[in-house]
């Protein structure tokens, strides 16, 4: 059985954390939410976008993980969370909207890891 490329997963876990990490600071810093981290924000959008193009090819493959229902929740959660912490983030005027940044790093990484535990298939 092939693999999902384990480039773009570790790719994605790699920008997750450095961006908590990052967003994390600009918080300590008593910074607000700006482009750099709207930026970092619209990468991770676009590796999780790749990512969910690699697996649903998989899946139109013929492949299948132990739990489709729950794998098919991740594709659709895992894409809603950058755009969501972008958008709450530059609502929020204060450094919160950082932390909100940085959660979401997290919550990507997070993610992966936890698609790679129902899908072995995607290696990590």
């Amino acid at each position: 059985m092939s693999s999902v490329n384990g480039a773009v997963p570790t790719t994605i876990i790699v920008v997750g954390l450095v961006l908590a990490g990052y967003a994390l600071l600009m918080t300590a810093r008593n910074k607000r939410m700006g482009v750099s981290l709207l930026a970092a924000l619209g990468v991770l959008e676009i590796l999780l976008f790749v990512l969910v193009g690699l697996i649903v090819a998989k899946l139109a493959g013929g492949g299948r993980p132990a739990s489709l229902p729950t794998l098919i929740g991740y594709l659709i959660a895992m894409p809603i969370v950058p755009l969501a912490a972008a958008f709450w983030g530059l609502l929020e005027r204060s450094r919160w909207g950082s932390a909100v940044v940085a959660v979401a790093g997290l919550v990507a990484a997070v993610l992966m890891v936890r698609l790679h535990q129902i899908w072995p298939i995607i290696h990590v």
